[in-house]
């Protein structure tokens, strides 16, 4: 895949978007003024390639661009736009895509709409260059998680903006990130077809198998200790099995095999059970009774000493009838025929106010008090009788009073009996559990048999993946391939006359540090500790020219471009308005740099680009050839830019 044009659409939706093109295949040098917007243009690539936010600075672009597209080519002619709207937050994983033959363009304004999204835009962007479904599993226990190798980690390959081509500890794009270095570490042997699928699919599996292993050892550990410890424990559970009537009886010293059985009949053994009656209903129905016949007891009672209290009345009343009686008796000597005149006294012959009762009066009297006598006489026989009957009929209630508390005292004893069963049963539940924990812990022979086969075919296992992974040696292929691209690089650093590269025996990259190593008799040498700028940038030059080198000799599914932002940095003033107009730099070696990225396109013969966004503007013929766009203003003194003049209004 490599680049065909680059176009900015204006907000305000105007149809003539702002394109720049590119040449397939060849050197693409963009040439200018500070603050022309050069930059940039390496950060927007990388957003239509399917970053979230573009990371732009809040300037001119930012403020009046609206959409952005790329219109990229392929190895079989096809085309593809990519176009990305600018977010109206801090990203947005919208987009637009149009795939076509080589008739393809860019579209206009009115026609990008979000018909497409971040993820499908790299899937088919990955599916078109060739990267294989290739879900990578990081090893057992690296504590990362799991991704799809796509054209996202290919694109950290083709960027070099211009913090990052002079970092000496950093060689890749967005290294320093959080979480790249690895990222890099784990997709570099794949583009560099040292690994694929396969051999990552076979390190999961055996990773996989090795946890399997790990799990059958424990198993069969686990199984043999208990088994162990039955010896001691066992004999301990038989007894108590024995105690709660579990068992009828156990030998005082059984073997492993005979406590096992033991158990297991222990186990079976039903506990005690009594189905409990419904007592609830039996203990309502007696109190309920016993409450009724206190009522009946306290009635008769209360009748009772309504009797008692009769029969005192009526001898009360008997006595003084007996008395007046008597007294009135001692009158019966004068006789009714002795009358005299009541209404005076008789001792002083004087009126009486109330006149005394008459002899007749009181015979009268005395008859009635004698015939009442008589008629309460009568009635003792049947007070003492009706008193005779309540007593009976309480001495009944009586009795049925203490039946119900008998009956109520054996109702509490019953549910004293339920409980010490139920206390029982917990026991026995209890022993039960514990001994269904050990057998299960605890396996039979043919238990432990099963384990080691299983044991043995894990090992089994695991010995046939760690085969097949050990053919693979990914990392000895890595280091390998490696090794083919520090070719290249140990004769270019040499030819660009960078620090230390004389008296290297090989210029290469490091997988470990992902970084520049010298290889010298004396020892490896990192570019960490190479000084000068220059020779940061040489490094990092002669690196990434070898390594897309390699990636096109060898097809691999890396798009077919590297683009370098402000290579020749070191050799001016920093930001220097016009590099065309300084006269000290050294323009021997800037041109030596530009020189070699021109050769390594060639030699790759149409199938690599570069792109380099640069002050530098060199008289060469081949520099000139390789311009695409010069920013500087024209001799009428109109600005020239990424963003046109007009768009500023």
């Amino acid at each position: 895949m490599q680049l065909l044009a680059l176009a900015l659409y204006h907000r305000d939706g105007r149809n003539t978007p702002r394109v720049l093109r590119f040449r397939p295949g060849a050197l693409n040098i963009l040439t200018g003024e500070s603050e022309t917007g050069k930059s940039e243009v390496l950060t927007i690539v990388d957003y239509c390639l399917g970053r979230r936010a573009p990371n732009l600075p809040d300037d001119l672009i930012d403020q009046t661009v609206g959409w952005y597209a790329l219109l990229v080519t392929f190895a079989d002619q096809s085309r593809m736009v990519l176009a990305r709207p600018r977010p109206t937050g801090a990203s947005t994983l919208h987009a637009f895509t149009r795939t076509g033959d080589a008739g393809l363009d860019i579209p206009q304004a009115h026609e990008l709409v979000n018909n497409s999204n971040v993820a499908a835009l790299r899937s088919e962007l990955s599916a078109r260059l060739g990267i294989e479904d290739f879900h990578f599993q990081p090893p057992t226990g690296a504590g990362r998680n799991p991704f799809d190798v796509s054209i996202a980690q290919a694109a950290l390959l083709c960027f070099q903006n211009q913090n990052e081509i002079a970092d000496q500890t950093a060689l890749f794009h967005r290294q320093t990130e959080s979480g790249m270095v690895q990222t890099l570490k784990d997709t570099l042997p794949y583009f560099l077809g040292a690994a694929g699928p396969e051999q990552a699919l076979r390190r999961h599996r055996l990773g996989e198998a090795q946890r399997a292993q790990r799990a059958a050892q424990r198993k069969l550990d686990d199984a043999l200790r208990h088994q162990q410890a039955m010896d001691a424990n066992g004999i301990a559970l038989v007894r108590l099995a024995q105690n709660e009537g579990l068992l009828t009886e156990a030998p005082l010293a059984p073997d492993t095999a005979h406590v096992l059985e033991l158990l297991h009949q222990a186990l079976a053994a039903a506990p005690q059970t009594a189905t409990p009656p419904d007592l609830r209903d039996r203990r309502q129905e007696l109190n309920d009774e016993r409450r009724l016949l206190r009522e009946q007891l306290q009635e008769f009672d209360d009748a009772l000493a309504a009797v008692d209290r009769w029969q005192q009345q009526g001898r009360a009343f008997t006595g003084e009838l007996h008395l007046q009686l008597d007294r009135l008796k001692t009158l019966d000597l004068l006789g009714p025929e002795r009358e005299h005149d009541t209404s005076v006294c008789p001792m002083c012959t004087q009126p009486l106010q109330h006149p005394d009762p008459s002899a007749q009066d009181i015979f009268e009297l005395t008859g009635h008090l004698a015939r009442e006598l008589a008629q309460a006489q009568t009635l003792q026989p049947v007070r003492e009788e009706h008193r005779h009957a309540l007593q009976a009929e309480r001495h009944g209630v009586t009795e049925r009073l203490r039946i119900n508390g008998t009956q109520i005292k054996e109702l509490l004893a019953s549910d004293e009996r339920m409980r010490h069963l139920q206390e029982q049963n917990l026991r026995v539940a209890h022993i039960q559990g514990r001994i269904a924990e050990a057998l299960t812990r605890t396996g039979t022979d043919h238990d432990l048999t099963r384990l080691r086969n299983d044991l043995a075919l894990a090992q089994e296992n695991v010995a046939t993946l760690e085969q097949l992974v050990d053919e693979d040696d990914v990392s000895a292929e890595t280091e390998r391939r490696l090794a083919d691209i520090a070719i290249g690089m140990t004769a270019w650093a040499k030819r660009l006359n960078l620090g230390g590269a004389a008296d290297a025996t090989e210029v290469g990259i490091s997988l470990k540090l992902l970084n520049v190593v010298l290889r010298r008799p004396a020892g490896r040498l990192p570019l960490t500790r190479i000084g000068s700028a220059k020779n940061h940038i040489g490094y990092h030059l002669v690196a990434h020219l070898a390594l897309h080198t390699y990636l096109r000799r060898n097809n691999r599914p890396v798009p077919g471009f590297l683009m370098l932002d402000q290579p020749t940095q070191a050799f001016f003033p920093e930001k220097p308005r016009d590099a065309s107009t300084v006269q000290d730099a050294d323009w021997a070696t800037v041109t030596a740099y530009f020189q070699l990225l021109n050769d390594v396109v060639q030699l790759n013969r149409g199938d690599f680009q570069i792109i380099v966004c640069d002050h530098a503007n060199l008289p060469e013929g081949w520099f000139q050839d390789a311009v695409i766009g010069n920013w500087r203003p024209d001799s009428e003194g109109n600005r020239n830019a990424l963003i046109p003049v007009d768009w500023l209004n």
